[in-house]
């Protein structure tokens, strides 16, 4: 029993994080209209310009603080996230307003690679590494409960706790603000959000801006577990199960679908792995996304889509 709470509880915090990137995605589906296939590059920028940013201000500056020089890091990290949001609304959204969807899908993949390119550019190619001191020892609790005890990370305890704050501050933004429902207005109808003086522009700089802050937090955390390299960018295809399931308007969804994938992949994977090979992990969760697609096409929290003729 003590094995498998540890397996679940395992899944649960890379469900947490698995949602933290969906949300990403969901935020700026909510606000556009479109699927943003650049997210993945969002999170790889974002942790690269953290990592060097991180490396490169006590050069700078001249002192050696760990804490203040990852703050600082983090806030020109932050500033060019939201630089990006910027260039991304004047260079391509401006010009594609009220343009069928699949236009403004290509306009994202584009926006993948050009941030792809930039960041090797800016900030290098190599192996970066982020220390803003999670704790890496395990905790064992509940000794007097299970034999041993139950063996937990720390650093994904603190990485869910982080994500589970930030997912809830996003709610409420939507939730209780004006600009979360300006928000959601243009995502609805770019032209009526407009006739009622909606700034579109600004929208649009916005929310790119919290979901470029959202890859950040993604990308800090992913790159203290395994290092910032090129292929964190591929921790986002794990969010595309993660937003088939839970819907691409929910932010609920984004949750329970990324702690449903979290945990039933960690499950399967040890106990079903043995008996098909191993390597369940890797393709669970677009199995499971494919049979939702063929049942619940909207995702447990989507919108239903029903066209009249």
């Amino acid at each position: 029993m003590g094995f498998f709470l540890e397996t679940v509880f395992g899944g649960l915090m890379a469900g947490m994080l698995y949602a933290l990137v969906a949300l990403g995605f969901v935020l700026i589906f909510k606000a556009s209209g479109v699927f943003n296939f650049a997210q993945g590059a969002m999170v790889l920028f974002a942790a690269l310009a953290m990592a060097r940013f991180s490396e490169w201000i006590p050069q700078w500056l001249g002192f050696d603080n760990r804490l203040l020089s990852n703050l600082l890091a983090f806030v020109a990290a932050v500033l060019c996230m939201v630089v990006v949001a910027w260039l991304v609304e004047r260079l391509a959204l401006r010009r594609l307003v009220n343009q069928e969807g699949i236009t403004l899908l290509m306009a994202t993949l584009g926006i993948s690679y050009f941030l792809d390119g930039a960041g090797q550019l800016l900030f290098g190619s190599a192996t970066y590494k982020i220390d803003v001191g999670m704790p890496k020892d395990p905790l064992i609790v509940l000794e007097n409960t299970f034999p041993g005890g139950l063996l937990l990370s720390q650093e994904d305890l603190v990485s869910a706790l982080i994500a589970a704050l930030l997912v809830a501050t996003l709610s409420l933004f939507f939730q209780k603000t004006r600009t979360g429902r300006a928000l959601r207005a243009v995502a609805d109808d770019h032209q009526a959000a407009q006739s009622i003086g909606i700034p579109l522009a600004r929208i649009w700089v916005i929310v790119w801006s919290v979901g470029g802050i959202v890859a950040l937090v993604a990308g800090v955390i992913w790159g203290s577990k395994l290092g910032v390299q090129f292929s964190i960018s591929l921790v986002a295809l794990k969010a595309f199960p993660v937003v088939i399931l839970g819907g691409l308007t929910s932010v609920p969804g984004a949750i329970l679908g990324g702690l449903i994938i979290g945990v039933g992949e960690k499950l399967s994977e040890i106990y079903l792995g043995p008996f098909v090979g191993g390597g369940i992990e890797n393709w669970f969760a677009y199995v499971l996304a494919l049979a939702f697609l063929l049942v619940r096409p909207q995702g447990l929290f989507g919108d239903k889509i029903i066209d009249r003729v």
